[in-house]
């Protein structure tokens, strides 16, 4: 890949991709947005990785758009054929738009909040599986302030982590909070120093990817966006096929194995 916006790095199963204009926030652009649809297929696609880490580089994790190209940004751009692509045709419908594809993917996406997330950057963040932040971390919404609605589906997503009346202030408002109220409402699952929330999140992703299953954590991640649009019966009749499955293959009779044998897994993903 040609990155231009963005840094790639893969270490002990790990892919970490960074958002990478520090001094314009991390705003988003035409060019970063392709770059990431990019760098997350990538790591999808390669059999090394197995836990994607998601950070900012400098003082902010995103700051929504780019205010340059958000001045200047056609009525219509949402609807741009080119970018409404399908990620993954073999997904549900859900995960098919333009910012929202990240439950798409077959491997857990952590967020490392390292500082300001706004608009579009908690768009992002809210599509992960798990969000972690600094302790320094600021957000904001930002829409309304800018005459802007609740875009790319951040009502649903912020409807899912928090109670809806949390949800309704922090748009209305856009107003301004810290990481320890992110924390309280549920839009981030913990807080580290600043200095060591990278540190803290890759030491969580390695022993994910070493002591995890990953065709384990493949179903689970799927089961559990999937959740979200069943009914009690209709996810245990999805976890039922899913345990026939799992009984099936390689990863379940290694976790038996290692185990009994005690010593470190040796998952394959299959």
């Amino acid at each position: 890949m040609n990155l231009t916006q963005l840094r790639y790095t893969i270490d002990d199963h790990v892919a970490v991709i960074r958002f990478a204009r520090p001094d314009q926030m991390n705003g988003i652009t035409r060019v970063m947005e392709g770059e990431l649809r990019a760098a997350m297929a990538a790591a999808d696609a390669d059999d090394t990785v197995r836990v994607i880490v998601l950070t900012g580089e400098g003082r902010a994790f995103c700051a929504g758009m780019d205010m340059g190209e958000l001045e200047t940004l056609a009525p219509g751009d949402i609807h741009d054929p080119a970018m409404m692509r399908p990620f993954d045709t073999q997904a549900r419908p859900d995960f098919q738009a333009r910012y929202l594809y990240f439950p798409a993917l077959s491997k857990p996406v952590i967020a490392a909040i390292n500082g300001a997330a706004a608009g579009l950057g908690i768009v992002f963040a809210l599509t992960c599986d798990m969000r972690f932040a600094s302790d320094k971390a600021v957000f904001s919404t930002a829409f309304s302030r800018r005459g802007l609605i609740a875009e790319h589906g951040i009502a649903w997503l912020m409807q899912h982590s928090m109670a809806p009346g949390v949800a309704a202030d922090l748009l209305y408002s856009a107003r301004r909070f810290d990481a320890a109220e992110a924390l309280r409402i549920g839009l981030v699952d913990r807080l580290y120093p600043r200095e060591s929330l990278l540190d803290e999140t890759l030491a969580y992703a390695r022993d994910l990817a070493a002591n995890a299953s990953p065709r384990s954590v493949r179903v689970m991640k799927r089961q559990l966006w999937n959740a979200r649009f069943q009914t009690l019966w209709e996810n245990v009749a999805e976890a039922n096929r899913e345990m026939v499955e799992s009984f099936r293959s390689e990863d379940f009779r290694e976790g038996v194995r290692h185990f009994v044998e005690k010593r470190p897994a040796a998952f394959t993903g299959r």
